[in-house]
């Protein structure tokens, strides 16, 4: 299963040393520092200082493959924050509504006994 969610990715396999020196060649280290404003790329930049503080910093090494991946028109994933937030959200709005799904539930039954059409009365008001 872990090799299918591989091939999916447009980066398996492909080495962060090969990205970063590919982007380096497509916009040059300063044009890299402006699109991507890191240290690592805007004072006394290298491959190996880049790949040195990639591999330890996820946020950083994201911007990096992302601009990668747009540079090469390749399939883009979502922004991380938005889906992680994404992932939160239909859990929080479930534990939310779960309170309001079930209230008026009660009303519902009593409606079935009432015939004189004073459904919801609490509600709408006597006509």
């Amino acid at each position: 299963m872990h090799n299918m969610n591989q091939s999916n990715n447009p980066l398996h396999g492909i080495k962060l040393e090969t990205i970063i020196t590919y982007l380096v060649e497509k916009y040059g280290w300063e044009e890299l520092g402006e699109r991507i404003n890191i240290r690592c790329f805007t004072h006394d930049p290298s491959i190996k200082s880049s790949l040195r503080f990639l591999r330890k910093t996820e946020w950083a090494r994201d911007k990096v493959e992302y601009l990668y991946l747009r540079a090469n028109k390749l399939p883009l994933p979502p922004p991380k924050a938005e889906a992680s937030q994404a992932a939160k959200k239909p859990a929080a709005k479930i534990a939310t509504k779960k309170p309001t799904q079930t209230a008026p539930e009660k009303p519902a039954k009593s409606d079935k006994h009432s015939s004189d059409g004073t459904v919801n009365s609490h509600i709408w008001g006597n006509n």
